[in-house]
């Protein structure tokens, strides 16, 4: 049957969320498109982020491109939490320079992850209390 992708723009919309709150300006979020496929037969894997290759960028005359890929059959099944450290993940393989380049898995790991996604969420809720009155 092959696989069927789609756009994720749900994914689309808590990456957005994550880079603004983690302040993460080097991605570019025009240049980053995230899709949901349906009908991989690849064990284990929950997201991949794709890149541009150089040569690529060259011919296309553009700079850095990234798209997100979440594997409905297992992403779409996790709790909410969990769903935003995949997001997180893939994030963070996009490096500094945005130029097509991945920042590998010694770096992008469950502790980095997990650090980034405390501070995300400590983020998301000094956010939400913002400008209340607390007595």
């Amino acid at each position: 049957m092959g696989i069927k992708y789609c756009e994720a723009e749900d994914i689309r919309k808590t990456a957005e969320d994550i880079v603004k709150k983690m302040g993460w300006s080097h991605i570019r979020l025009n240049d980053v498109f995230f899709l949901r496929s349906v009908g991989s037969s690849s064990r284990g894997t929950i997201a991949r982020c794709h890149a541009l290759s150089k040569p690529m960028q060259i011919a296309l005359k553009r700079n850095g491109f990234y798209l997100i890929e979440v594997i409905h059959e297992r992403f779409d099944r996790m709790i909410e939490n969990e769903k935003i450290k995949v997001i997180i993940h893939e994030l963070m393989h996009i490096p500094k320079s945005f130029g097509g380049g991945f920042i590998h898995h010694h770096m992008v790991n469950e502790k980095s992850v997990e650090k980034i996604f405390c501070e995300y969420i400590k983020r998301k809720i000094e956010g939400e209390n913002y400008g209340k009155t607390i007595f």
